[in-house]
């Protein structure tokens, strides 16, 4: 991929920008795009009508189903058409076996309804990336455009029902009227006599044409935007402007060194330089012709009204301000509507019943019905379980005032950092027997203190300490209690107790009644206990 090479503008552009974009790219190669989808999507199409043709529903869904497939070949056709010359037809329906095979299972199951698929389809097709190495790379794609892509996939979902229904509804509006009437239409829509298939199968064939325009569209607007997003991550443009240059600069470069090397010849040598220079090392002042005494700054009658009036009337000009007239037209005063009559409701109704029932919808409401009322109770199950996790440690504090059964308690470790912390370990007045060892052992006196705290911290405060835990991850886990007292003593206690065991400093003298103290105000229940 040479990025000189490319057919647009290689810029940091928005969603949006990126989204029209695609679909200019996409009208640049409309031809070759709708003519490779339809050789490849309209004879399996056929395959699958003829094969289902007592369920036409089945085989409309397995072809939607299979979207992700045939994604792959307009993906191709853009890809080699935006770096270099187009493929032609017979090129991208050859290349169709080498682009199907990997992870085409994943495409057709998990992946299936993933709103990115457009978006996405790049780093598995074009960068080669699967499993673990995938799933990082659309992480970093997805923190800008995974929205924009969603949203893309979302417009589509209802951009293809609006074409359908709007030229279902325009080959009925063309049917000659003498027609209808000799069409019986009670015949065609029964379920019973199947006659009706064949009006199912001609919407599925709808279906099928509005996937040939639109899907190309589709699959070239999330290209796009994964170009964008890995322009702004690997600032192609400024690589772009970088080559640029040295292409401008490359045929000059030579001339510009023999020019260089030149005057360097000429130059007088440094002895004669040396003559040359003056004896004193200041230079001589010199009078500025454009300094502040000259001439166009003496003789200024302008003030800073005149000035801000004079950049008003400079911004009130053009090409600053435009402005423009605009006629369009509005209602009058707004009249009450006339309230429809039954007979209108009734022949509204009738009309829609009539049409449900031409494209075998009727049948198929109460299946309608019964899939919104799953999808209903299914929001209902997610909303409540989204309450239980966002108030779980209010719950949990509730179900133990209850005395309702909890989850067993772990197991606290014995030993940190190589320290017995058990609470038999220690001595019952620990600040007491600090100051006794202070004197004669002040390694001792120190990491008896420390064990202490870490032994109050993990069984007092119920900090949830682990053996792997560093000082560090401690002090970290204490400032989470919001005790600046606690914190403040932590730190100090850390710090001196680091300093004597990984840096053999002995802590100084007057640091003795200071941390005794201070233990006996944080703890002195555990101490009188």
């Amino acid at each position: 991929m040479r990025l000189t090479d490319a057919s647009v503008a290689i810029r940091p552009r928005t969603a949006w920008e990126a989204i029209d974009l695609g679909v200019l790219l996409a009208r640049r190669h409309l031809g070759l795009l709708m003519a490779s989808w339809a050789l490849l999507t309209l004879p399996i199409f056929a395959l699958l009508s003829a094969l289902l043709w007592q369920y036409p529903s089945i085989a409309v869904l397995l072809f939607w189903w299979l979207k992700p497939a045939w994604e792959r070949l307009p993906l191709h056709i853009l890809s080699q058409a935006l770096f270099g010359d187009a493929p032609t037809l017979r090129e991208s329906l050859k290349a169709l076996p080498r682009l199907l095979k990997p992870q085409l299972f994943a495409s057709l199951t998990w992946r299936r309804l993933s709103p990115t698929r457009s978006f996405d389809l790049p780093v598995l097709q074009l960068e080669g990336l699967s499993g673990q190495t995938r799933s990082k790379r659309l992480v970093v794609l997805g923190q800008r455009h995974a929205g924009a892509s969603a949203w893309l996939t979302v417009f589509g979902v209802h951009l293809e029902m609006l074409l359908w229904a709007g030229l279902i509804a325009l080959g009925y509006l063309l049917v000659p009227q003498q027609l209808q009437v000799e069409w019986s239409w009670q015949a065609l829509i029964d379920a019973e006599s199947g006659q009706q298939l064949w009006l199912e199968h001609l919407s599925n064939l709808v279906y099928a044409l509005i996937l040939v325009f639109w899907e190309p569209i589709y699959v070239a607007c999330g290209f796009t935007l994964y170009l964008n997003r890995r322009t702004e991550l690997e600032a192609w443009d400024v690589e772009l402007t970088f080559r640029r240059l040295r292409q401008r600069l490359l045929g000059s470069a030579y001339a510009l060194f023999l020019a260089i090397a030149s005057l360097t010849l000429l130059l007088p040598g440094q002895d004669a330089m040396a003559d040359e220079l003056p004896s004193s090392s200041c230079p001589l002042p010199f009078d500025d012709p454009m300094g502040p005494e000259s001439a166009r700054l003496l003789n200024q009658p302008l003030t800073s009204q005149q000035a801000q009036d004079a950049i008003g009337q400079l911004l009130d000009a053009p090409p600053f301000a435009n402005r423009e007239t605009v006629t369009s037209w509005r209602f009058g005063e707004d009249k009450k509507a006339e309230e429809p009559s039954e007979e209108e409701i009734k022949g509204f109704f009738d009309i829609l019943e009539s049409v449900a029932k031409l494209f075998g919808l009727w049948s198929k409401l109460d299946i309608l019905a019964v899939i919104l009322e799953v999808l209903l109770w299914a929001a209902v199950a997610l909303l409540i379980a989204l309450l239980i996790w966002r108030y779980r440690d209010w719950l949990s504090t509730f179900a133990g005032r209850l005395g309702l059964p909890q989850r067993k308690v772990r197991e606290m470790p014995n030993q940190l950092f190589g320290l017995e912390i058990a609470p038999e370990s220690l001595p019952d007045d620990i600040a007491g027997e600090a100051e006794r060892l202070w004197d004669s052992s002040p390694r001792e006196a120190l990491g008896l203190l420390y064990r202490g705290l870490l032994s109050n911290l993990l069984h007092d405060c119920r900090l949830p300490l682990k053996s792997s835990h560093t000082e560090g991850e401690v002090l970290r886990l204490v400032e989470q209690l919001q005790r600046d007292e606690l914190s403040r003593f932590s730190r100090a206690l850390t710090l001196h107790w680091q300093n004597l065991a990984y840096g053999h400093r002995l802590p100084p003298e007057r640091l003795k009644r200071g941390l005794c103290d201070a233990w006996r105000q944080l703890f002195a229940q555990r101490a009188t206990a």
